[in-house]
């Protein structure tokens, strides 16, 4: 089912105080914000119409606002994020999605889930075990897709060092095709895959989105690009440098809908 719409939230003037393991320096709010507008007008040029939230100063990583919430044709379920800094952000996306969704459902303490760790491919959704969602909060997420008629698979990532969530090494590109890095770890449940391979130095671009038509890719990984168009894929580079600094991708950025 192809996306109208999208939910997305800008860096507010503090997004060099959230969450980050990278050392690739500080972030550049004006250039952030440039990069936040261009993934917009991507997102706009796919046919999404944008509901933008306001910035939110009070929690300095928000702008991920894909964490907090999965977003299904059948329903939506609220996260709760693994980092405790990031619980309050919840709240102003459920009331944006009370907007689409007559209900949306909740994950509760103990268990945490982080919208990142959660790939969807058609009706089955891949669920990572991260130092972001734990065990319970997988289990819980699994029990509410089957409410929603939706199979689930566990991928823990826990062993892989260079991932904070799942989809930092993977995507599904529609059509029975998950990008995937060498540090997912292989699980049954990718045997029903074509899998489509990232080179490690490149794996910051397995991060990409599939929206209706297009694919949009991290600008600077020309590898990667070249096996997309060589797929015939019709690709959108977006400049991402701000949001690598702070572990985020371009799936990050949105609530496709």
């Amino acid at each position: 089912m192809p996306c109208t719409r999208a939910l997305v939230r800008p860096p507010a003037a503090n997004f060099a105080d959230g969450l980050t393991s990278c050392n690739e320096g500080v972030p550049d709010i004006a250039l952030a914000l440039k990069q936040h507008r261009a993934y917009c007008q991507a997102l706009a040029d796919c046919g999404l119409e944008i509901t933008t939230l306001p910035a939110d100063p009070l929690h300095p990583d928000s702008t991920f606002i894909e964490d907090t919430a999965i977003v299904t044709a059948r329903g939506a379920i609220a996260t709760h994020p693994g980092a405790p800094s990031r619980i309050g952000e919840v709240d102003s996306v459920v009331a944006a999605l009370r907007r689409h969704y007559n209900d949306v459902a909740q994950i509760v303490a103990p268990g945490t889930v982080d919208g990142g760790d959660v790939c969807e491919a058609d009706d089955h959704f891949l669920i990572g075990l991260s130092s972001r969602t734990n065990e319970q909060g997988a289990r819980q997420l699994a029990g509410l897709l089957a409410d929603l008629r939706s199979t689930t698979s566990i991928v823990d990532i826990r062993g892989s060092k260079m991932l904070l969530h799942l989809k930092s090494g993977l995507a599904y590109l529609g059509n029975n095709r998950l990008v995937v890095t060498e540090d997912i770890p292989r699980v049954a449940a990718f045997s029903r895959y074509e899998q489509i391979p990232v080179r490690a130095e490149e794996r910051y671009a397995a991060n990409c989105v599939r929206v209706n038509d297009r694919v949009l890719v991290a600008a600077g990984y020309p590898k990667f690009a070249d096996m997309l168009v060589a797929g015939r894929y019709d690709i959108v580079p977006i400049e991402m440098s701000e949001f690598r600094k702070m572990d985020g991708g371009l799936s990050c950025l949105s609530l496709r809908l």
